[in-house]
C-alpha cells in the first residue's frame, strides 16, 4: 500500500505524525510526507524510511489573524499541487491529512477525485483553538464560519480521527457522524521512548517542560512558581524545550524576575533525543491553562514523562482529570502559581511519593502505549483501502 501524510508541521519534531508514518513503513507500506521546512533544511529528505517533502518554510512568529491564516492558505495551495503531482506519479491508496487546519484536508481534492481515500486527523479542534489563540469568542462571526469549515472538512473526509474522547463527543454532536469518527490518542512509541530514568540524582533537581511556548500552555504559572520557591528549593532548575509565538514574552518574564540562573530555554529537539532529555530530569510539569481550548487539549507530554519514569505535576484541566487521578499525577489548581509551587516543594522533599507515582505510571503505561494501541489506527487504514 502507498500512503501520503500531509501536515502543517515540522516532520522531525512531530511525534504523532511520525508515529503513524513509521508504523506503516515498518509493516511494509510506502509512505511519503508533505510538511513544513525549517530554516536551512533541505526540501527533501528520508527519515526512517519515510520520504519527506518540505514544501514551505515557516517561522513560528504569527501574532495577527491574517498573518496566521495566510501561511495556512499558502501551505494548502502548495501541498495541493505537490500532492496531486505525486499522486499522478505514484497513485496513493490513502491520504492522511493532519489538522490544524482542518481545511487542509482539501489538499487531497485532486487525489480523492482520482480514487484515493482520505483520513482527516484532528490533533486540535480549530474553532476552540482560534478563540484561545486570538482572544475571540464563540459569538464571533469568524468562529461560526470556522464551525462551517469544520463540518465541510469532515464531510469531505472518508474517516475522521480525533485526539481525545472529550473532543470526540463534541465533534459527533456538531460536525460528523459517530460511524466515521474514531479516537486515536497520541500514545508514546516504545521503540522511541525505551529510555528509562535511572536511580539517583545529580547536583540539581531538574524540572522539565518540552512543548509549545504559548500563553495557553500555562508556562507563566510555572515560571512564577519557580520564583516563589527559589529559596526553599535551592537546587531547583527549570528546563524549557521548544519554540512558540510567546517565547519572547516568557524570556522577558524570566529576566524581569531575575531567574536566568534557574530557568533555561532550549531549542526544539528531534523526537529521538527527547527520551534521553526527559530521563535526565527529576520532574515533569504540564501547566496548561484551564480555559476553553487548554481545558480540553490532551497533552502527550504527560504520557511521555510517565513512560520514561519521572513523576508528573499537571494542572487540573478537564482532560487531565478525565484520564488520570492522584495515584498517577500530582494535580495543582490551574493558573495558581502558589499551589504549583507547593506541589514542587512536596515532590522535591518526598522521595517516596515520587517513587509511588512512577511505579503506578509504569503499570498504567503497560496498556497505554502505541505498541498496544496502534491497531485501532491500522484497522481504520485497512478497512478504507480494502473497500
Amino acid at each position: 500500500m502507498r500512503m501520503c501524510m500531509v501536515a502543517y508541521t515540522y516532520y522531525e519534531g512531530d511525534n504523532r505524525v511520525r508515529r503513524y508514518a513509521e508504523t506503516l513503513v515498518k509493516r511494509g507500506d510506502t509512505v511519503d510526507a508533505i510538511v513544513l521546512r525549517q530554516d536551512g533544511a533541505a526540501s527533501f529528505t528520508n527519515v526512517s524510511g519515510v520520504n519527506v517533502y518540505k514544501v514551505q518554510r515557516r517561522t513560528i512568529n504569527e501574532r495577527f489573524k491574517i498573518e496566521y491564516l495566510l501561511k495556512l492558505v499558502t501551505f494548502l495551495i502548495r501541498s495541493f499541487f505537490r500532492l496531486t503531482y505525486l499522486h499522478i506519479r505514484h497513485r496513493y491508496d490513502l491520504i492522511h491529512v493532519h489538522s490544524i487546519p482542518d481545511f487542509e484536508v482539501f489538499a487531497a481534492l485532486g487525489a480523492k477525485l482520482l480514487g484515493a481515500k482520505v483520513v482527516l486527523d484532528i490533533h486540535d479542534i480549530v474553532p476552540e483553538l482560534f478563540i484561545s489563540k486570538f482572544n475571540s469568542s464563540t459569538d464571533s462571526p469568524l468562529f461560526k464560519m470556522l464551525l462551517l469549515v469544520e463540518r465541510l472538512s469532515m464531510a469531505f473526509a472518508d474517516h475522521v480521527i480525533v485526539a481525545n474522547h472529550i473532543w470526540h463527543q463534541r465533534l459527533i454532536a456538531r460536525s460528523v457522524s459517530a460511524r466515521k469518527c474514531t479516537v486515536v490518542m497520541n500514545y508514546p512509541d516504545p521503540s522511541i521512548f525505551r529510555v528509562r530514568k535511572q536511580g539517583g540524582r545529580g547536583e540539581k533537581f531538574i524540572m522539565i517542560y518540552p512543548g509549545t511556548l504559548s500563553i495557553h500552555q500555562g508556562l507563566e504559572t510555572a515560571i512564577r512558581a519557580v520564583d516563589l520557591i527559589r529559596e526553599r528549593v535551592a537546587d531547583l532548575e527549570f528546563h524549557i524545550y521548544g519554540k512558540g509565538t510567546d517565547q519572547q514574552y516568557f524570556e522577558d518574564l524570566v529576566k524581569t524576575l531575575g531567574l536566568q540562573d534557574r530557568i533555561f530555554f532550549r531549542n526544539i529537539v528531534p523526537i529521538e533525543k527527547l527520551p534521553q532529555i526527559i530521563a535526565g530530569a527529576d520532574l515533569g510539569v504540564e501547566p496548561k491553562l484551564k480555559r476553553s481550548f487548554g481545558n480540553e487539549a490532551f497533552s502527550t507530554k504527560i504520557l511521555e514523562f510517565m513512560y520514561v519514569g519521572i513523576p508528573v505535576i499537571a494542572s487540573d484541566t478537564l482532560v487531565h482529570t478525565h484520564y488520570f487521578d492522584e495515584s498517577l499525577v500530582k494535580f495543582f489548581r490551574s493558573e495558581d502559581e502558589e499551589d504549583l509551587a507547593e506541589c514542587i516543594v512536596q515532590l522535591r522533599k518526598d522521595k517516596r511519593l515520587r517513587d509511588t507515582l512512577v511505579a503506578n505510571s509504569f503499570r498504567y503505561m503497560e496498556q497505554n502505549n502505541w505498541e498496544v494501541r496502534k491497531y485501532t489506527y491500522l484497522n481504520i487504514v485497512d478497512s478504507l483501502t480494502s473497500s
